[in-house]
């Protein structure tokens, strides 16, 4: 039972994060500590956005609760691995936390990121060896390179689609779960160290959304609101979670067992597939938000503005233009986070590949159907209102051949009388 104690950490991050949202709630509310509200925003009433820091608080107890429990001694000692990260987090949540009150400029943001992600790569948490032509050791120069982008640009694709109730922390808790079982299955395989740290920073993440998210649920009834979402994660939140997940990510590759490379042997398909799931994974996982990233830096590039200016023609908000409700929408980018995510990890359980990819095709296309059904609901409804009612229709005219009674015209002329009308004097 040695899943047990991640329950345990998992389970107090949970919860820590539960309590301390409903005060970080109830504090913004007393003290109104929330912005205006702005074009681009969905919602209609005023609401706190600090829920990142009570995310950050409750990874922080679960982090300390880890580092007290004797299983977990191979993640704390001997390594700062996991110091570096939550100095990281810490840095990034003040410094989104701050942006969330006063609206930092983005050069600034971008440099924490930055910061943040740089000091990942100083605590060893650095993406070490790709699967090309075998097994390629990077130069020690090119991982921290690569290292801060994939960092910077998890966070930053995170961070455009908190944009509804829901959204990021139903992602992040769909991505955790996925998560934790791929590198639970490569510790069972003896690939990976049961207690380790990437493990453990899913497990916590995802008890810190699990936490969150009934603070941030929207509640509809038939598309009706019935209770809007109660706190936002903010910027601090949404970058935090970037930040996390893409540390799981890239903290496995740095715990993988290389012996068959060490040993020059040719890998089979299930010794590289550890390899590459870890880069693919989290691909598949922020496939939706990394497509949103992309499409937005190359819209605003191209209208000339900042890659980082904000607007209101991201992925959600074209949903919601489509017609989808806020929570249907949330449960479209649920549905198709799932699908890419459980059809790339079966071929890790040796599922034959054909029927993965039916798997992944089959649910792309049911997510395609439901994504697009409210367009052809409007164009039906278009179609409906648009065509004319049958008493409008002009009768039509009488055939020639059926002969009627004349009817003089209402607007014809009188005939005119053979006594002239008498003049009248001009005087």
């Amino acid at each position: 039972m040695r899943i047990a104690f991640y329950a345990l950490v998992g389970g107090v991050s949970a919860v820590v994060t539960f309590l301390l949202a409903w005060a970080t709630w109830r504090v913004g509310m007393r003290f109104r500590l929330y912005p205006p509200i702005r074009d681009r925003d969905v919602h209609s009433r005023p609401t706190p956005r600090l829920g990142g820091v009570a995310m950050f608080l409750g990874f922080a107890a679960a982090i300390a609760v880890a580092s007290q429990l004797d299983e977990f001694a191979p993640v704390f000692h001997g390594t700062i691995n996991v110091w570096a990260v939550f100095g990281a987090a810490l840095l990034i949540v003040v410094v989104g936390a701050i942006d969330d009150l006063v609206d930092l400029d983005w050069l600034v943001k971008l440099a924490a990121q930055v910061l943040a992600a740089g000091i990942l790569a100083w605590g060893g948490v650095q993406v070490f060896s790709l699967p090309i032509a075998g097994w390629t050791i990077l130069p020690s120069d090119l991982s921290l390179a690569l290292t801060v982008f994939i960092v910077v640009l998890v966070m930053n694709a995170v961070n455009f689609i908190d944009g509804l109730d829901g959204l990021v922390a139903g992602v992040a808790l769909i991505a955790s779960v996925v998560f934790f079982i791929y590198s639970y299955v490569l510790q069972h395989d003896s690939r990976l160290e049961y207690y380790n740290l990437a493990t453990l920073i899913t497990v916590v993440l995802g008890g810190a959304c699990a936490g969150f998210l009934p603070f941030n649920w929207r509640r509809e009834s038939k598309g009706v609101l019935v209770r809007p979402a109660r706190l936002f994660m903010g910027d601090s939140g949404a970058l935090f979670v970037g930040l996390l997940m893409a540390t799981s990510a890239v903290s496995v590759t740095g715990n993988l067992n290389p012996s068959p490379i060490a040993n020059e042997v040719p890998l089979a398909r299930s010794d590289i597939a550890p390899v590459i799931i870890p880069i693919v994974l989290p691909i598949t996982i922020l496939a939706v938000p990394l497509a949103d990233f992309a499409l937005a830096v190359v819209r605003r590039v191209y209208a000339g503005k900042s890659p980082f200016a904000a607007d209101r023609k991201h992925l959600h908000h074209r949903l919601l233009d489509m017609g989808h409700t806020h929570l249907h929408a949330v449960l479209v980018f649920y549905a198709w986070t799932t699908v890419v995510a459980v059809g790339c990890l079966l071929p890790f359980f040796r599922i034959r590949w054909y029927w993965a990819l039916a798997f992944i095709v089959v649910g792309l296309i049911a997510c395609t159907v439901v994504t697009l059904l409210p367009l052809t609901r409007r164009r039906a409804l278009d179609t409906l209102v648009a065509a004319p009612d049958d008493d409008s229709h002009p009768a039509a005219p009488a055939a020639p051949d059926a002969p009627g009674p004349e009817v003089p015209a209402l607007d014809a002329a009188p005939p005119r009388s053979s006594t002239p009308a008498p003049r009248k004097d001009s005087a």
